[in-house]
């Protein structure tokens, strides 16, 4: 299964992947967002919107059920610059998917979120604290937001496995900083309870960065038994 995010475009090339073996289920906006869920196994769509806010008309989430688990695709917004709209907006958003799931965690579907959440967790996910202190990503509040999620009981799978500093997901293409491994970790999956035993492997796939015209994100990967 392959989560995506940040297709900024209105086409989604479902029978690209057909082709190749994958039911797959997008939600699009010219430009800007959009996340997409890629599965070789059937696909239940549940929603392409976060409920909580009816004027929010952002393509950043999507919802599935696949094999009996639910999957849930975010693009979280960046937020920037701090002390703005843009991020009351962030914040409104997690506060939003910290409601679903709460309310997931109650219903006992096996559930995991997965995408990039724009969010540096703790401070051994940066490479210098002290360059993201002015930024969005790094702020106490949507911190405290996302250990919410976690005090809920879900799991940040790469954490559970990997308790070491310096292992990012996005690296900026100024000043060789992939080469200089100066990144930060904010794609994220969070399992929920019932799977926790079931997480057999989480890594970052650091090969697709390293490549010629690389987006700043690279892919992580989650295994479950």
């Amino acid at each position: 299964m392959l989560l995506l995010q940040e297709l900024k475009g209105t086409e989604f090339p479902s029978e690209v992947f057909q082709n190749l073996g994958f039911e797959s289920v997008a939600v699009t906006q010219k430009a800007y967002n959009g996340v997409a869920i890629l599965s070789k196994s059937p696909i239940e769509s549940v929603s392409n919107a976060l409920s909580g806010d009816e004027t929010d008309t952002h393509a950043r989430y999507l919802e599935v059920m696949v094999s009996g688990i639910r999957i849930v695709d975010i693009y979280l917004p960046n937020g920037n610059p701090i002390g703005t709209e843009k991020f009351d907006y962030k914040l409104a958003w997690m506060e939003r998917l910290l409601v679903k799931m709460s309310a997931w965690k109650a219903g006992g579907v096996p559930t995991v979120v997965g995408g990039d959440f724009n969010v540096i967790p703790e401070n051994i996910d940066c490479h210098k604290p002290a360059s993201w202190i002015h930024d969005a990503l790094f702020q106490p509040e949507p911190r405290a937001l996302y250990q919410a999620m976690l005090t809920l009981g879900y799991t940040d799978a790469f954490r559970l496995l990997h308790a070491e500093g310096g292992q990012f997901t996005f690296w900026d293409y100024f000043r060789q900083a992939f080469e200089n491994n100066r990144g930060i970790r904010i794609d994220h999956f969070l399992v929920s309870p019932s799977l926790r035993s079931k997480i057999e492997a989480c890594e970052i796939d650091k090969g697709p960065r390293a490549q010629l015209k690389p987006s700043d994100h690279t892919p992580i990967l989650l295994t479950l038994r």
